[in-house]
């Protein structure tokens, strides 16, 4: 968990995280897996590979593999069951543990940092074990889009490797939809 939120950090600071040395496999990866059922889409929108996220530290897997949304709802909900790790003084990004020991990072847009925790509703607090379907977040789309570079929203695997995140769906999803992604151990 540490080598998470100090991937984060880095990347808040514009450090690329990337050039630190990496621990072996062994330990810098859970080895836990995912079912397809066991992750749920977290909001209404399109879903995009990692690489067509408008930020080369998300598009070039710098914070670890996943994919992205384009989000047309307004509530991000949780698409694992298991518990909030960390939340963000900017309420922008979530930090989530899953029940199988995945941890994710869901980071609504990109350089909303910068926004201040204007247009999100933060509805979780750390520590908190969370279901799959719980809101975590409510956000302002039409305000992130207006003062952010993108309201596109990574969904970031921490603790796993890259090979294993395998992206089943692509395009329009409806919140709550299983099937978009499968972790292998």
């Amino acid at each position: 968990m540490a080598n998470f939120f100090k991937k984060v950090a880095q990347s808040l600071k514009g450090e690329n995280p990337a050039e630190e040395k990496q621990a072996p496999a062994s330990q810098a990866s859970a080895e836990k897996g995912m079912r397809e059922e066991d992750f749920i889409m977290p909001v209404d929108g399109t879903v995009l590979p990692l690489s067509e996220v408008p930020d080369p530290v998300f598009a070039q897997e710098m914070m670890g593999p996943g994919f992205a949304i384009d989000p047309t709802g307004d509530t991000i909900c949780s698409p694992v069951d298991g518990k909030v790790v960390s939340v963000f003084p900017t309420k922008h990004a979530i930090g989530l543990q899953s029940s199988s020991g995945v941890e994710i990072l869901i980071h609504v847009g990109l350089d909303t940092v910068k926004l201040n925790g204007e247009g999100f509703d933060l509805l979780v607090e750390n520590e908190q074990t969370i279901r799959r379907g719980e809101a975590l977040l409510k956000i302002d789309v039409d305000y992130i889009k207006a003062h952010a570079p993108s309201a596109v929203t990574p969904v970031i695997f921490t603790n796993t490797e890259k090979g294993n995140i395998h992206l089943l769906k692509e395009g329009k999803q409806t919140k709550g939809t299983s099937g978009i992604i499968r972790v292998d151990p």
